[in-house]
């Protein structure tokens, strides 16, 4: 049986609202990286790889409000400092000096198939407790991620 947010147990809220953050805080150091790399992509995919990462970039900037809204309609703060989502992210920062075209791409992979794979966690939890706003939210990330991997990994073969 499905339970509205305002009905879910104040434990399994809170649990809730850290896997959300912790898809967030991921959402955002990718997108922090895949910018990076828009700015920074050299060679001769330079016109295809800017115009992919630009893509890619504004569609987790939209997706982090939608997150950190579900965050605080289970009840708890969104993360609000980099110092808190560098902590709660498992996808490491852009290096200073940027990698070439195809590293970047093998970067970016790694950090949408991480997404995805805490997105699928994340859904099996909200499933567990009956919250079916956050599984689907995170069933939605999990689907952009998943097929910005395969793209990625088209690109890089």
């Amino acid at each position: 049986m499905l339970t509205p947010s305002s009905e879910l147990t104040s434990n399994a809220k809170a649990a809730l609202a850290e896997t959300v953050s912790k898809v967030l805080a991921d959402t955002f150091q990718l997108y922090l990286k895949t910018h990076a790399f828009h700015w920074n992509v050299t060679g001769p995919q330079f016109p295809q790889l800017h115009a992919l990462f630009a893509e890619h970039y504004t569609e987790m900037w939209n997706a982090l409000d939608e997150l950190a809204e579900r965050v605080r309609s289970l009840g708890v703060a969104a993360p609000g400092n980099a110092e808190t989502l560098i902590r709660l992210s498992t996808i490491a920062s852009a290096a200073d000096a940027p990698p070439d075209a195809r590293r970047m791409v093998l970067e970016l992979l790694d950090g949408h198939e991480r997404l995805a794979a805490r997105a699928r966690e994340g859904i099996a939890a909200a499933e567990e407790a009956g919250d079916a706003a956050t599984a689907d939210l995170l069933t939605g990330r999990m689907a952009v991620h998943e097929k910005t991997a395969w793209m990625l990994r088209a690109t890089a073969a």
